[in-house]
């Protein structure tokens, strides 16, 4: 279900050209999580491991995790 989430985040991501033509992306409501890059390829993966590290450190750290696509995830209780 995971990985599901991840993907169903990753389809929300906004990307756009900077003015020294890099890949800027970011991915609305998950506040923290962008990536900047050459191409857009690099773009989109540097952003995809942002989303897994933050998703991690926040499950880690009990914080509430936005709904994507019908799916939440929830800090298992210590």
């Amino acid at each position: 279900m995971l990985i599901t989430y991840i993907h169903s985040a990753m389809r929300l991501a906004e990307y756009e050209i900077l003015e020294d033509r890099q890949y800027y992306g970011e991915i609305p409501g998950f506040d923290g999580v962008w990536a900047q890059a050459q191409n857009l390829e690099a773009c989109r993966e540097e952003l995809q491991s942002a989303l897994e590290d933050w998703l991690i450190m926040g499950l880690r750290m009990g914080h509430k995790l936005p709904v994507v696509n019908g799916i939440q995830h929830t800090p298992a209780e210590a």
